[in-house]
């Protein structure tokens, strides 16, 4: 072969390599399957100047409504408790066991600890339990009691005691007695049943009927308050001699049902509150257009004491401590007596004192707030007579520097029902304000912290 050949060959080789080399360097690579984007060529695989695509993550479908995880959906702060009208309920402390985790407890000479002496396992610690606040009510139209945990709402039925129409209840001795007063089959004759509620056994699964004994009070009892230890309670009724009629008042012990009375007046009138176990009050019943008066009794029957007087439509609410009496007037402009000073301040709200309760320092009130009136009514008889009824917020007053703050407007929080709040009482520790709506009857709860 010829120089001149050989030559050309060589560059016929090197042309033919080079070929091939710009050939696998053009193809598109091999597509991932179920796509129909080609993929990088072969050599950008190992070239760091050609970008990479981005990783591509499938969507996740997410359902509507569902919070992301890691979050709470924020609980209701006012809700419905019963899921019946109710005559009166009682707040009281009640034991639970603890939700704690199971823990197993290693036997002695397993095989972890073959070398210890003894075959036997170690005896389990006793259950955790915990005192919280509690809540029994009573099912106006079956008189049956109710109860639930305020914290954990979960309604369950506890005695199955029939009482047909009870119309106010009242509960002490810690949850354990309870009063119903409701009308005779002659629609005239007014019955007070005094009942013991059996004791609940730690952790033991009730029926739910249990059964409620007791012992009545006398026919026509006209009204009653309990004392603030629960222990005892003060009612008034009607007592007729030689033609004569009276108000007499006694106090029953609801742990060994001791009756003594207290107080007898021609004047038969009266509305009792029991604020702190020395002293019970009478307030004359309330009239628009008629001065009303209120006295302070010791419990043990001394020292009938006119406070208050010549205030038309009068009604009060005296605090834990004694110094301190809410009332309010025709107007539903309330107001602090101070019975040391004999001071009066507004207090710049309109309501009704039987529309508050003292928190238990008697240093704040809370209060359920009108957010209209029709001032061309009669108060309080037209709201009594239920010719009116409110439309209210919540509201927290405190006493030392008479600063007032909105805890809530119910409709906005409670699916739009409107309420009109009435029995208020707070649990001991000031962290849930349970009251009654007048509307309906039924029980609510508003937490508080």
């Amino acid at each position: 072969m010829s120089k001149r050949n050989f030559i050309l060959l060589i560059i016929v080789s090197i042309l033919l390599v080079m070929a091939v080399f710009v050939f696998l360097f053009l193809r598109p690579g091999p597509a991932l399957p179920g796509d129909d984007t080609p993929g990088p060529n072969f050599f950008s695989q190992f070239n760091p100047f050609t970008p990479k695509p981005p990783a591509v993550t499938p969507p996740v479908d997410i359902p509507d409504n569902v919070p992301p995880p890691g979050t709470e959906t924020p609980a209701a702060k006012l809700i419905k408790v019963s899921s019946m009208p109710v005559a009166g309920f009682g707040l009281f402390s009640k034991e639970r066991l603890k939700d704690v985790p199971i823990v197993v407890l290693e036997a002695e000479g397993s095989a972890a600890g073959a070398s210890k002496v003894g075959t036997g396992t170690k005896k389990p610690a006793p259950p955790l339990t915990e005192f919280m606040p509690a809540v029994r009510y009573v099912a106006k139209a079956t008189g049956n009691i109710f109860q639930t945990f305020a914290d954990k709402i979960l309604e369950r039925k506890f005695s199955g005691t029939t009482i047909p129409k009870v119309h106010e209840a009242y509960f002490g001795n810690r949850g354990e007695s309870v009063a119903m007063r409701y009308l005779k089959s002659d629609d005239r004759t007014i019955e007070t049943f005094v009942g013991i509620i059996p004791k609940e056994l730690l952790g033991a699964d009730t029926s739910g009927n249990n059964e409620v004994k007791g012992t009545f009070l006398p026919n026509n009892v006209k009204d009653i308050s309990v004392s603030p230890d629960g222990l005892k309670i003060f009612y008034l009724f009607m007592s007729t001699n030689n033609s004569e009629e009276s108000m007499i008042g006694t106090v029953l012990n609801l742990r060994d049902n001791r009756k003594v009375q207290i107080f007898d007046s021609s004047f038969t009138e009266w509305l009792p509150w029991w604020p702190n176990s020395n002293t019970i009050t009478l307030s004359t019943k309330p009239s628009a257009n008629i001065p009303g008066y209120m006295y302070t009794i010791d419990a043990g029957g001394k020292n009938l004491s006119k406070i208050l007087g010549n205030i038309n439509g009068l009604t009060t609410l005296a605090a834990p401590n004694g110094k301190l009496i809410l009332y309010g007037d025709s107007l539903l402009s309330i107001s602090l007596y101070h019975t040391d000073t004999r001071n009066s301040n507004a207090l710049g709200l309109k309501t009704l004192p039987e529309k508050c309760v003292w928190g238990r320092g008697s240093d704040v009130i809370y209060c359920a707030v009108p957010k209209s009136v029709d001032f061309s009514k009669a108060y309080p008889d037209s709201w009594y007579q239920g010719d009116v009824s409110f439309n209210d917020e919540l509201w927290k007053i405190d006493v030392k520097t008479g600063n007032t703050t909105l805890l809530a407007n119910p409709p906005t929080i409670a699916g739009g029902e409107e309420i009109d709040a009435i029995k208020l009482a707070a649990d001991e520790g000031e962290n849930h304000l349970f009251f009654v709506n007048k509307k309906d009857s039924f029980l609510w709860k508003l937490d508080l912290k």
